[in-house]
């Protein structure tokens, strides 16, 4: 076997910084702008806050969805960039599409149709299934938008064409935020609509975005750039080895986003400051973790193009230094979630017993952003990107379902503990999946290339 020392690592820090540093940009850049969202939204009250933090469980809910398929589809999509096979990478991304449009058109028609009682599912309190449901309905067009944005995405970052994307993103998430405040408080002319006015601004922002992406991926030549009947030129054999591939990430992330939905309606119930307080505290640990999640990406795109080319013994010792490097990075960004956390909490309108709670939610957030980060860099990055998809749907769907939901509703709902408390026991959940997962990475039973005889 190669040992480390003889991968060039000076080359591949580099591919690192190329890809996983325009990803870790764009989330920096999506996490400080939904945090002055939320504060925008917080100036209404802790009710539209805890409003609108429910409301978008549902968005996320959809996301993980979408995430998880095109997830298992990257890992094609990464190998056949590998392999320099550029039609069948249009393939994977087209046939990627057609399944999240069909995601898509489901949670459109639920949310138009039945938001007051998704939201009833959340919490309890009728001033915020109220406002709730409207910046669910208001909002719905983005199921369809974002099923077009992130096949696209996946394909162009799974070709390390990660600026693209980032550029993108990153106008939409501007837009997004002086949108926020024109519409939010009724400024340059516009009346005031609150949390409908939020709901508008994130519509605009997409419609933004999916036009960038879309001149990025047919503006310019690039293995994704091809004609529309390309796309849709899949056969039977791909779209079935996809789907084997896919329905795990699939089923994993949905089923992983639905129970940290339930979280989030564990904490609801206890009190609007406590829901409240938790949705600050979410978004200021996205500030500092999201960017540290791009190692993930970095080891699905850089180790899966390894893995296509047959190089399985530098695509192992490249995961495990990628491995090491993201449990370092989760510890320097916990200190930083410390040290930085309580000025930016002041920055909401909390009441004194809303900011202590929000204080010490944050404390448990950045004690355990280590394990977070290590298990998003296994799971996302190292199996995923060899195929070893069911072994991590069943590792984080059953963590989460048999470990994580009913601690949450225990100690919330049975036991009556201070949400801190509730959310500090939650992670018992991550440190369980952490054992398990590095088990499976040693093991090496992940390395695999899955695009052979295609």
């Amino acid at each position: 076997m190669k040992t480390l020392n003889e991968i060039d690592k000076k080359k591949m820090y580099k591919q690192v910084g190329v890809v996983a540093g325009p990803i870790a940009l764009q989330s920096l850049i999506g996490s400080s702008l939904n945090l002055v969202d939320n504060l925008m939204i917080g100036g209404l009250g802790e009710a539209a806050l805890n409003s609108v933090g429910v409301a978008v469980q549902i968005f996320f809910v959809f996301w993980m969805l979408v995430f998880g398929f095109c997830g298992g589809a990257a890992t094609f999509i990464s190998q056949f960039f590998g392999a320099r096979d550029d039609m069948n990478v249009r393939r994977t991304t087209g046939f990627t599409a057609v399944i999240c449009m069909g995601f898509a058109v489901v949670f459109f028609l639920g949310a138009v149709i039945f938001p007051e009682q998704i939201i009833r599912v959340f919490t309890k309190y009728p001033e915020v299934i109220e406002k709730g449901a409207l910046y669910l309905r208001t909002g719905a067009p983005c199921f369809l938008l974002l099923a077009i944005i992130q096949p696209m995405t996946i394909a162009l970052r799974a070709t390390q064409q990660t600026k693209q994307p980032l550029i993108a993103s990153a106008t939409a998430l501007c837009a997004n935020t002086a949108l926020n405040y024109i519409l939010i408080y009724g400024k340059l002319g516009m009346p005031e609509m609150g949390v409908q006015g939020a709901a508008l601004a994130t519509v605009f922002s997409r419609i933004i975005e999916i036009c960038l992406i879309m001149a990025f991926v047919f503006g310019r030549e690039n293995p994704v750039k091809g004609r529309i009947k390309e796309f849709f030129g899949f056969g039977r054999e791909l779209a079935v080895r996809i789907v084997r591939n896919a329905v795990p990430t699939t089923v994993n992330e949905a089923m992983w986003g639905l129970g940290t939905a339930m979280y989030v309606a564990a904490y609801a119930r206890i009190s609007v400051t406590a829901g409240a307080a938790f949705q600050a505290c979410n978004t200021i640990n996205n500030l500092f973790s999201m960017a540290a999640f791009s190692i993930g990406d970095a080891v699905l795109i850089l180790v899966g193009q390894k893995l296509g080319e047959g190089a399985t013994d530098q695509a192992f010792q490249m995961a495990k230094h990628l491995l090491k490097l993201s449990a370092i990075l989760g510890l320097v960004l916990g200190g930083v979630t410390f040290l930085f956390g309580e000025p930016i909490l002041k920055l909401f309108e909390f009441t004194p017993e809303g900011a202590d709670t929000a204080w010490k939610i944050l404390m448990v957030y950045a004690a355990t952003l280590w394990i977070e980060v290590c298990n998003a860099t296994l799971i996302t990055g190292a199996l995923r990107c060899g195929g070893d998809t069911k072994f991590a749907m069943f590792t984080e769907v059953g963590t989460v379902w048999l470990i994580g939901v009913p601690v949450a509703f225990g100690t919330a709902l049975v036991l009556h503990w201070p949400v801190y408390l509730a959310v500090l026991s939650v992670k018992l959940e991550g440190f369980v999946k952490l054992l398990i997962v590095t088990k499976r990475f040693r093991s090496k039973k992940w390395v695999r290339n899955v695009i052979g005889g295609l």
